[in-house]
């Protein structure tokens, strides 16, 4: 799954992403921390694993999820 970064807390390593069917999902500070980022900017691109309607991944889109 894809999306774009609407919203990210460097302080929380939380936030969320719109989804290419313009929905809105949330990451917790465990997804980010599980694509091995450091940051994210308004407007990047990721790709995220989701389960169960949680995501559980987020990384760059120019990366594979793990």
């Amino acid at each position: 799954m894809q999306g774009t970064v609407k919203a990210y807390d460097a302080e929380t390593r939380t936030g969320s992403v719109l989804l290419d069917d313009g929905s809105e999902m949330a990451f917790d500070a465990a997804a980010f921390d599980a694509g091995g980022l450091r940051l994210l900017r308004f407007g990047q691109r990721v790709n995220l694993a989701v389960e169960d309607d949680r995501v559980t991944v987020v990384t760059l889109s120019t990366f594979p999820l793990p």
